[in-house]
């Protein structure tokens, strides 16, 4: 009973989370600037930002969804993959697949590394586990 106990609340844990230390004061005025708008979803993003791991941005992970990375994801009840740039709300742009962190998509997938499997609520309330398959780098590489 303690093995199965243990499991489940195992596989309820969220995934682990970084954030690039360059992004994170901007993330928290964000957060901050959107609790009268819309206070659920600024919760939310503090939470994660609670629990991230902040990282240098010359140390940042090229695994990890931050801000400007193209990321394809999995929606595991329709297995339909999707790709999309997460950005900066004055950025975003939803017909050249460019989604702001500020919305519960966003929310969802910063900091997030490949491989990691998280719930999403949709704006109409309905649940749903999204897996991120790949995260690229807009940035040019380095050489």
């Amino acid at each position: 009973m303690n093995i199965q106990t243990k499991s489940t609340s195992r596989s309820k844990r969220r995934p682990k989370i970084v954030i690039s230390e360059k992004d994170l004061d901007r993330l928290e005025a964000l957060a901050e600037g959107a609790a009268k708008r819309n206070p659920q979803l600024s919760d939310r993003l503090l939470e994660e930002l609670a629990r991230a791991r902040i990282m240098p941005a010359a140390k940042f992970p090229a695994h990890v969804v931050t801000i400007g990375n193209r990321v394809t994801y999995r929606d595991e009840l329709t297995q339909e993959e999707k790709a999309i740039s997460l950005s900066f709300p004055e950025d975003a742009d939803i017909g050249e697949g460019r989604v702001s962190v500020m919305t519960p998509l966003g929310v969802a997938l910063i900091g997030l590394s490949e491989g990691a499997a998280f719930h999403w609520e949709t704006r109409d309330g309905h649940r749903r586990t999204l897996t991120v398959l790949k995260v690229t780098s807009s940035e040019p590489e380095k050489a």
